[in-house]
């Protein structure tokens, strides 16, 4: 009679597992054992790099916007050109490890989009398939070294704490720089008379930390105090994407595509232009010094979302509003549905409101708020959500 085998981790039987032990001359281990190590190994930033390799490589661009479609509707251009840099990012960071071959320049991302249309979201969701620290801050919030307000450093001190102080981990990580609109070069203001601190200044001041420097960093629970403890940080291999809105840059296509014409020959029908077709051309003269620009070769335009878009992002997503607020309602045991008509009114709200999807929530929140105060303390198994529950404009 065979002896049974058991797992000297967590002493299981080799009969409650479909693999086989793996069988060693003094220990066996199973693979659940095996997989946990492996997570162990990778949070302690202990991965081989075989390992790494190996998880990377096999993100290929199609896969990537694969798990994209699972988060984040429509925008497919915009997902195929940020499926590619990321792709060649990764590439990158394991051609710098080997060593080998040619010495591949950093292609860093600028998204353009109306609010709303997820140039967020689409960040977000990179930094969670690549399993990289990730950290957002708001451009509007940077000022030059010395006035009122956080310096560009700011930036990579937020990739540290969201690394947990890992300093490898930080250093390929991904930086998500959003209303870079916000921070344009103020036109018609004398540089003689008054500095441009939270526009232009802040533009130079961010120049050597998207291209790549070593740059020192405060750390701990007492970062902003003069002398608190600082690391230094290599941005070489941190992805950066900067994004905005730039909100009145069609007017600025208008104008080029009319040719700007005078007297007689100027035009007095307008051609229509979509946000999708803007240049960096156009971006430099919006107000994003040629300097940033240049240091941000990877463009990614997002279209504005129609109401059938919104309706698709209210329903189809794993983590869809409205699938999160049937789960609310089954807590408590009501089965929720919305009407066809219903998600339609949702969807034409946020676009009369011009949130886009950013939206969508406020609304919810605003008109279903009465429904989940009484919902819970009345006997009700069933609750459809119709046209007439949505008057509220939020």
């Amino acid at each position: 009679m065979s002896k049974t085998k058991y797992c000297d981790f967590c002493f299981r039987p080799e009969h409650a597992f479909s693999k086989p032990l793996i069988v060693g001359d003094l220990a066996n281990i199973c693979h659940e054992c095996v997989d946990t190590c492996v997570t162990v190994l990778r949070d302690a930033g202990l991965e081989t790099k075989a390992q790494a390799k190996a998880k990377t490589t096999d993100l290929t661009p199609a896969k990537i916007k694969s798990l994209l479609d699972d988060y984040v509707i429509g925008q497919d251009k915009a997902k195929r050109v940020l499926s590619v840099a990321v792709y060649n990012h990764q590439k990158r960071i394991r051609a710098l490890e080997t060593r080998e071959g040619t010495e591949l320049s950093k292609s860093n991302i600028l998204m353009v989009g109306p609010t709303g249309s997820g140039k967020t979201l689409l960040a977000q969701t990179l930094a969670r398939i690549l399993d990289v620290p990730f950290a957002i801050v708001d451009a509007t919030s940077l000022t030059e070294a010395g006035y009122v307000g956080d310096d560009v450093e700011t930036v990579v001190g937020r990739l540290v704490e969201a690394a947990g102080n890992n300093i490898k981990k930080a250093q390929t990580g991904i930086v998500y720089i959003d209303e870079i609109d916000k921070i344009t070069r103020k036109s018609g203001v004398s540089s003689s008379i008054t500095r441009d601190v939270s526009g232009e200044g802040v533009q130079q001041a961010l120049l050597k930390i998207i291209e790549g420097t070593k740059c020192s960093v405060p750390v701990g629970a007492n970062r902003k105090h003069p002398n608190a403890e600082k690391v230094d940080v290599d941005t070489t291999n941190i992805l950066f994407i900067c994004s905005g809105s730039f909100a009145g840059i069609e007017e600025l296509m208008r104008d080029k595509s009319s040719g700007g014409g005078m007297g007689f020959t100027a035009q007095t029908e307008k051609e229509e232009v979509e946000l999708r077709d803007v240049t960096l051309e156009d971006i430099r003269q919006f107000g994003i010094i040629p300097e940033l620009l240049g240091r941000l070769p990877v463009l990614a335009c997002l279209e504005r979302l129609e109401e059938d878009d919104l309706i698709r992002v209210l329903t189809e997503p794993k983590n869809a509003i409205i699938k999160q607020y049937q789960t609310l309602f089954d807590m408590d045991g009501v089965e929720l549905t919305f009407s066809k008509e219903a998600l339609s009114k949702i969807a034409s709200i946020a676009i009369e409101n011009e949130t886009g999807a950013r939206g969508l929530r406020a609304i919810l929140e605003n008109n279903m708020l009465d429904l989940m105060y009484d919902t819970p303390d009345q006997d009700i198994k069933e609750l459809e959500l119709t046209s007439e529950h949505f008057g509220n404009t939020g």
